[in-house]
């Protein structure tokens, strides 16, 4: 008579000490979130370029190039046009279908200390950054939307700047900051204040308690990021011309003024000098796409309305 014992069949993995490869590979990624999540964010510390769409690009080379005497430079591939402020900065210009209303204002450059890493950074927090791409000579960089669909590239120089300024001064040689329409204030605040640590610089409007514009510095440096506030949507070419701009700091609006109008430019109604209601001497520009160019002092004259300023001022 034969004995038969009972055998319990034992799943590989179930008992035997080891888990199955998806809860491995679950727990791996949540482990590598959690880490990412205590690294510190790699530094954010100023405007790297503006990339701007234009209809005619030898009439916006002749506003640029002509007016503000940026430095025409080769681009990097594409049939974009490049103006140099300084061998850090530069403006892009791109083709762009006529259209009577959008945002000119393409892409935004800002610089990082650590590509990959803030890569990794915005990936923990459940964003959704593109690849790396290192398509240029001594730079890594990604690009990123934020909430409302701007354009963001983040990029790390592995190399110091390099290259020269030809010709005469430009009319400006630093981008202090870049406006665009927002229409959720809360939503940004998320992404450029929460996530990547954006500080409020100075906030108001046209009038007391009304809150139309919203200066956020990046948070290693001075140059900001302008939310326009409560602009309609049915807004005609020129005022999102206006809201979507960019500023280019000036030590004096005065002498700014008088080298346009010594190279011959003839300066309109809404062109002329004044004081803004944070202080600081301004005078509006605007190219042949209605896209504003604000020559803004780096330091207010005079109090600001509607708050005070909670961070340092820009330099030349």
């Amino acid at each position: 008579m034969h004995e038969w014992k009972a055998v319990n069949v034992v799943r590989k993995g179930a008992r035997s000490g080891r888990r199955p490869l998806p809860v491995v590979i679950a727990m791996v990624l949540l482990a590598h979130i959690a880490v990412a999540k205590e690294q510190p964010r790699p530094k954010i510390t100023g405007v790297a370029f503006v990339r701007i769409g234009v209809t005619d690009m030898q009439k916006a080379s002749a506003f640029y190039h002509g007016e503000l005497r940026l430095p025409e430079v080769k681009c990097v591939g594409g049939s974009a046009k490049c103006f140099f402020l300084s061998p850090s900065q530069q403006v892009e210009l791109v083709p762009m279908e006529a259209a009577p209303n959008g945002n000119r204002i393409e892409r935004i450059g800002l610089y990082t200390t650590e590509a990959k890493a803030l890569r990794e950074y915005l990936l923990a927090r459940a964003e959704k950054p593109g690849e790396l791409v290192r398509d240029v000579p001594g730079q890594i960089s990604f690009r990123i939307q934020d909430p409302e669909k701007h354009s963001i590239e983040f990029i790390q120089r592995t190399g110091g700047a390099v290259g020269s300024i030809p010709g005469g001064p430009p009319l400006s040689s630093k981008m202090i900051h870049v406006g665009f329409v927002v229409k959720d204030r809360a939503a940004m605040d998320h992404f450029y204040k929460d996530i990547l640590g954006f500080r409020l610089y100075w906030q108001g409007g046209m009038k007391e308690g009304e809150t139309s514009w919203v200066a956020m510095q990046v948070p290693d440096g001075t140059d900001w990021v302008e939310y326009m506030l409560n602009i309609p949507d049915n807004a005609d070419k020129h005022t999102l011309g206006v809201m979507n701009h960019i500023s280019l700091g000036v030590v004096s609006v005065k002498a700014a003024k008088e080298q346009l109008e010594k190279a011959g430019v003839v300066l309109g109604a809404e062109e002329q000098p004044k004081i803004g209601r944070d202080g600081k001497w301004q005078l509006n520009l605007y190219d042949p796409d209605s896209t504003r160019v604000e020559l803004m002092e780096f330091t207010p004259v005079e109090k600001p309305c509607c708050s005070e300023f909670t961070g340092e001022h820009p330099k030349p």
